[in-house]
């Protein structure tokens, strides 16, 4: 039996600069493909994300809002693994929605009549007769926004009280439930949204059909993609970033004959894997800086993150719930974070030294996304310690 190809920090920090942080792509639609999918909680990460991979990076709020709402528009936004919203491509979304989206709309709608039973006395009936209200006004009436929705059907301006009795009771609208359950079903889907690019106040319109897919090619198919771009990686991260039960991601794993490595990375050796035939030793590459927005993919890829973030520095990156914040990349590391202040300008800070020609860079980015940005102010929706502080500064 063959020896299990020793993977290092060094390694894997290579091909983060390689795979994940590479900036030369020609269009959304590339880094989307690139990254597998694109976080999209925060409006302002997708188009943020791809203009830090953009060969024209300049082009990026143009790039994006073609691919997600032009003609032929190949990228679309929907809810998938661990219950978050995310930018894929139109060909990537059946695999997507059949190994993670489906599951979780199922859970959805569980939880959407639930709410409407405690707190309205509604059934499924009232429900699919909402729905109804929903698609009609849809197909006739193109995009619509929430707000154009609920004054359209009379079900959507219904209220709910929930913990009735208790002192947190609270009176909640059933719209935004009955939407978001439809959008997780892939029925409707958000479209260009009623304010700038950094607005998450979304139009909705018919959705486009997806293909079935079995989920167990689906989710071989998903982890495909995430080997491709992240690898290796181990079981747990795996488990982690799709949010599958282990069960499911040692049969994918399977499924691949994905090839197992030992990583040298942490405090002891691990298992990771990596695509058949892709055990072998990256370039080194180029050091260049990258100034990534609040969850982006790269520093969202893995659960183990020892490699590329020291330790002693993660909670000034993170929120308490496992949120990252804007992170100053270099080589394929993690070297600090930064904010924007009042005024727009961006702003960093060290958290590793890398010498004075990485600082230089830095400065050089952040410089360029300063002008890029426009004096745009984007306030992530998950907080950092950092970022406040450099946001307050």
């Amino acid at each position: 039996m063959a020896a299990q190809w020793q993977v290092t920090a060094q390694e894997r920090t290579a091909r983060a600069a390689h795979r994940l942080l590479a900036r030369g792509a020609g269009d959304a639609q590339e880094v989307a493909e690139a990254l597998v999918a694109l976080h999209a909680t925060d409006p302002a990460t997708v188009f943020l994300s791809v203009g830090a991979r953009l060969a024209a990076p300049e082009r990026a709020v143009q790039a994006v809002e073609e691919a997600l709402y032009g003609p032929g528009a190949p990228l679309a936004r929907m809810l998938a693994m661990r219950r978050t919203m995310f930018v894929v491509t139109r060909a990537f979304a059946p695999d997507v929605y059949a190994a993670a989206g489906r599951p979780i709309a199922a859970n959805e709608r569980k939880k959407l009549l639930a709410f409407l039973a405690e707190g309205g006395g509604w059934d499924e009936k009232w429900l699919a007769a909402a729905e109804d209200a929903v698609t009609a006004a849809l197909t006739g009436g193109g995009e619509l926004s929430g707000a154009q929705l609920s004054r359209l059907v009379p079900q959507l301006r219904e209220q709910v009280v929930v913990a009735r009795g208790k002192p947190y009771e609270a009176t909640q609208n059933v719209a935004s439930r009955v939407i978001r359950t439809m959008a997780a079903e892939n029925r409707i889907e958000r479209r260009r949204p009623a304010g700038t690019w950094t607005s998450s106040q979304f139009r909705w319109a018919p959705a486009q059909p997806l293909e079935d897919r079995p989920a167990e090619a689906a989710r071989a198919a998903v982890v495909r993609a995430w080997l491709g771009a992240y690898g290796p990686g181990t079981e747990a991260d795996l488990k982690w970033w799709t949010g599958w039960p282990l069960t499911a991601v040692r049969k994918a794993l399977a499924a691949l004959g994905a090839e197992a490595v030992r990583l040298t990375t942490g405090a002891g050796d691990a298992t990771g894997y990596v695509l058949p035939g892709d055990a072998a030793a990256t370039e080194p590459p180029t050091p260049a800086a990258a100034l990534l927005p609040a969850l982006d993919p790269a520093p969202m890829g893995w659960q183990d993150r020892d490699w590329y973030l020291p330790r002693e520095h993660r909670d000034a990156l993170f929120d308490r719930t496992g949120n990252v914040g804007p992170t100053v990349w270099w080589g394929g590391e993690v070297i600090g974070g930064w904010g924007q202040q009042a005024d727009g300008t961006v702003v960093w800070r060290q958290l590793s030294d890398r010498g004075a020609a990485a600082a230089k860079a830095v400065d050089t980015a952040a410089a360029e996304l300063t002008a890029r940005l426009g004096g745009v102010r984007v306030t992530p929706r998950f907080r950092t310690p950092l970022e406040r502080e450099l946001a307050s500064a």
